[in-house]
């Protein structure tokens, strides 16, 4: 990615920009929170589950594919932010998005419906308090978001172990930890953004680029959090 350029503007044209850029991110992160949630909602009705869910429990190839094809598309978005075009990321960012929903269809054959609607909106409010904190406060949260990262990756690592361990105990911890690190997480990108928005030439195509790479990461700090929060607080069915 090329280094962005900081522009001259004045006060008020750079703060209109900035707020105009940090809406498009969010609106574009809740257009894919909408997307996956329609997709999880279809997928988890009688008629669809049975394409995610195997009747011997486990999950069908089409489950498979859409559980582990997300990775490969968020690769994409990463690696071909200056190769491909807007239109293109933003296809993708859709298509990760709707992939996204429908594996996590399969958490409504796992907790209760209201569990899954009570923890969406602790998670909704939490994410919003964070957010707000990271577009308001003056405090530079750069250095917080590298042992956040760090945090991330101990989370992934920890997971994969656990897959082979399979212990409560475990999991448990982990989503403790998971939780305080994507709430962080939330403030610090959300940050992040706003710089990219008061830094940008507003209206190019690397902003526009810069709008859906945003959102995905806005989308991914959500989506954990909920996870993460389910895990500790969902009822099992």
């Amino acid at each position: 990615m090329e280094p962005i350029k900081i522009k001259n503007y004045t006060k008020s044209k750079s703060r209109t920009n900035t707020s105009s850029f940090v809406a498009n991110v969010f609106s574009l992160m809740f257009t894919a929170l909408i997307i996956s949630g329609i997709s999880a909602v279809w997928f988890a009705s009688e008629e669809m589950k049975h394409y995610i869910i195997s009747f011997e429990g486990g999950l069908t190839t089409f489950g498979w594919i859409s559980t582990l094809a997300p990775l490969g598309l968020v690769m994409m978005i990463g690696f071909g932010f200056n190769k491909y075009s807007v239109k293109f990321l933003l296809g993708i960012f859709i298509l990760y998005s709707t992939l996204t929903g429908i594996s996590l269809s399969t958490i409504f054959a796992i907790y209760s419906t209201s569990s899954i609607a009570t923890t969406f909106f602790i998670s909704a409010l939490t994410f919003g308090i964070m957010a707000l904190t990271g577009y308001t406060t003056k405090t530079d949260l750069t250095k917080m978001g590298s042992l956040l990262m760090m945090g991330v990756v101990g989370i992934v690592v920890a997971s994969i172990v656990n897959m082979f361990i399979g212990s409560s105990l475990m999991d448990y911890i982990i989503s403790i930890i998971g939780v305080l690190v994507f709430t962080g997480l939330t403030a610090y990108d959300v940050q992040k953004i706003k710089n990219i928005g008061n830094q940008i030439d507003q209206g190019s195509e690397t902003a526009q680029k810069m709008m859906v790479l945003g959102a995905l990461t806005l989308y991914l700090d959500f989506i954990n959090l909920f996870l993460m929060l389910l895990r500790l607080f969902g009822n099992r069915d």
